[in-house]
């Protein structure tokens, strides 16, 4: 759009001061100078862009080319979503300017020891109370298994709502119990906030360290660490309020949860502590806005200028 340019880094809204996600559906998503609208037969709706962390475009949308521009200029990312946001199809990823987390993340997954410290880490922050440092992988799945059991139970219990077992199916939402139906939603809205923040810090939603061979294994890694906080209690609160239609009342419950417990915040530091040197996360730059290309230089700890001619020979 002529006349509109694309905020600067500084000027970006930081994770934990955005909307977790925006959830649109049957309208056409356009831009109007830095803020992303949504128009339909009611009116239009002005979003500002760098408000946004995850936009999850439901069935019946249109964006244009000038709206997309504009979402990834902002660090935000679009995910392309079924009905009420259940299903997950396709995500466009955003303009990340460091490889930093990308290239630590790499190097872990590719080192058989650093790839089981990564998962130890991981299931540590479900287990606070527990040492987890020389289980196996085995034993961590077992122990894993048995607590989400808990809280399912915990959280019928609480809330006074059936549980059976989790119970759906890929590709028909309907066919499962309401709770199930809220549960299905609810992870997906989740899932789309934990692409959003992996996509920012320009890290791989494929290599993941506990689930493994899908090209979203790292955001379902991260998203269990926050489901027994967020989606689960959120599903089971909205199916015991008499809802109607669990499948989007819940995203609502699920944004106020998210966006009062500062999950995107939370999840930036997770995956920062996960990744990086004691050193680095002292580094008062944010690693979202280094915008700086070099070379290897051959060695595993050295790197040299780019953009310059580094022939030695005569000209």
């Amino acid at each position: 759009m002529v006349g509109s340019a694309p905020p600067e880094p500084t000027e970006l809204v930081r994770a934990e001061d955005r909307l977790s996600f925006v959830y649109l559906e049957r309208c056409v998503v356009h831009r109007d100078s830095n803020a992303i609208t949504a128009t339909d037969d009611s009116g239009t709706l002005h979003i500002p862009a760098a408000m946004i962390g995850a936009l999850l475009l439901g069935p019946g949308t249109r964006i244009t080319h000038a709206a997309m521009t504009l979402v990834g200029a902002c660090a935000a990312t679009v995910v392309w979503v079924g009905e009420g946001g259940v299903r997950c199809y396709a995500a466009g990823r955003p303009l990340a300017r460091s490889s930093r987390l990308l290239e630590a993340q790499a190097r872990a997954f590719a080192n058989q020891r650093d790839r089981l410290s990564v998962a130890r880490r991981m299931y540590e922050l479900r287990f606070p109370d527990e040492d987890v440092s020389n289980l196996t992988m085995q034993q961590l799945r077992g122990r894993e298994g048995a607590r989400v059991r808990q809280i399912y139970r915990d959280e019928s219990r609480r809330t006074g709502v059936d549980w059976v077992k989790r119970d759906y199916k890929p590709g028909d939402l309907t066919d499962s119990d309401p709770v199930n139906q809220a549960l299905s939603s609810a992870n997906t809205c989740l899932y789309g906030v934990v692409t959003a923040v992996i996509h920012a810090l320009g890290m791989s939603p494929g290599l993941g360290f506990v689930h493994v061979g899908h090209d979203q294994s790292f955001v379902y890694d991260v998203a269990d660490l926050f489901k027994a906080s967020t989606s689960i209690p959120a599903a089971f609160e909205v199916v015991a309020s008499g809802s109607t239609d669990p499948v989007n009342d819940v995203r609502r419950v699920l944004r106020d949860r998210l966006m009062s417990g500062g999950v995107m915040d939370r999840c930036v530091d997770v995956l920062r502590e996960l990744f990086l040197t004691p050193q680095e996360l002292q580094s008062v730059t944010p690693i979202l806005y280094e915008d700086a290309m070099s070379i290897w230089s051959g060695r595993s700890d050295s790197t040299l200028a780019s953009g310059q001619n580094h022939d030695r020979g005569r000209t």
